[in-house]
């Protein structure tokens, strides 16, 4: 089963940016579809940005334009561009496999996002 290890995160200003990673390990990640979800503080996880292995990506509506998703199957690391930081970006990001029906959770990586 693949492990993920997300990194990258941290505190940043309104308007800046940051670009966690997930770092997978135990599967060739290839055919899973990888994700990001995050939790704000008090609230349920959500969808972030989901990128399926035939190439295509959906992305919420609050981050559109804001956020890019990339993966690189042979380092086994999906990656996360943050842009424009909003403060009600503030939140943990885990990164998330599934295959199938098959699906794991990173441990998550904290965003915080204040002047």
């Amino acid at each position: 089963q693949v492990r993920l290890v997300e990194s990258g995160g941290g505190l940043a200003q309104p308007g800046g940016s940051l670009n966690p990673s997930c770092t997978a390990s135990g599967d060739d990640i290839t055919p899973y579809a990888m994700g990001w979800y995050r939790q704000p503080p008090g609230k349920e996880r959500e969808l972030v940005v989901l990128s399926w292995p035939a190439g295509s990506i959906n992305y919420a509506d609050s981050v559109k334009g804001r956020f890019t998703i990339s993966r690189d199957n042979i380092k086994s690391t999906v990656y996360m561009q943050m842009g424009n930081l909003r403060p009600d970006d503030t939140a943990v990001y885990y990164c998330h496999a599934l295959l199938v029906h098959n699906g794991c959770w990173g441990q998550g990586t904290r965003v915080t996002v204040s002047s």
